[in-house]
């Protein structure tokens, strides 16, 4: 019986696996052809790709220098574009940098939003793959603290870069109060408890392990 339920408990972990893959793939592909079709209203198909290339690759050049360590010849060699393509697409350091932080933001909200919203996986596991989305994949020495260079510019910030924290509390609040009428408390006390882990551990999945543990404790136990 015991290797009966493993391999029970296996076969669950692997098709969740694959439908948190597969719902990558689909929202990635969707968010690319939305950018690009807005992008198309204002400059030429093909310059809206490579703009989405660069901005995919520039925060990260942002996250390991910071804002000001960070140059626009690396932000082009890493995005292996020149420097006067790069101008040609942006005017400046600061308009790349908003529009980056815009762009990742959005793509990770929409993913958070998609994922809580698949009422055919458990709760807790919808939710701890949104906190892994919004900050799980920052923790960790090998991690690009995309966060801290956010918070650290955030005159630079646009407006829906500055209200992302309040769009993640908001589907994290719809999500669990379909099961609790406590759900905004408990999306506000895990939020507390995600940033606090962030601090805490040193792994990635440390910062998991100890997570799930809160999400299962405040999802499952009664309150007065």
């Amino acid at each position: 019986m015991a290797v009966l339920s493993a391999l029970k408990r296996v076969r669950m972990s692997s098709s969740t696996i694959r439908s948190t893959i597969q719902t990558e793939h689909l929202l990635s592909s969707r968010y690319n052809e939305r950018y690009d079709a807005r992008m198309s209203q204002t400059v030429p198909s093909s310059d809206a790709g490579r703009r989405r290339a660069v901005l995919e690759s520039a925060l990260d050049t942002f996250a390991r220098s910071g804002y000001r360590g960070t140059s626009m010849d690396a932000i082009a060699r890493a995005a292996r574009i020149s420097r006067p393509g790069l101008y040609f697409l942006f005017d400046s350091k600061e308009a790349l940098f908003r529009e980056a932080a815009a762009h990742v933001l959005t793509q990770d909200l929409d993913a958070i939003e998609l994922l809580l919203a698949d009422g055919a996986r458990p709760l807790a596991d919808r939710v701890l793959d949104a906190f892994d989305r919004w900050a799980g994949r920052y923790v960790g020495p090998a991690a690009q603290d995309i966060p801290a260079v956010l918070a650290e510019n955030p005159g630079l910030l646009d407006a829906t870069s500055r209200t992302a924290p309040a769009r993640f509390e908001a589907a994290l609040k719809r999500a669990i109060s379909e099961h609790s009428e406590h759900g905004p408390d408990i999306a506000r006390t895990l939020g507390s408890v995600s940033v606090g882990l962030k601090h805490q551990t040193d792994s990635h999945d440390a910062y998991l392990s100890r997570l799930r543990i809160a999400i299962d404790l405040l999802l499952t136990t009664p309150r007065a």
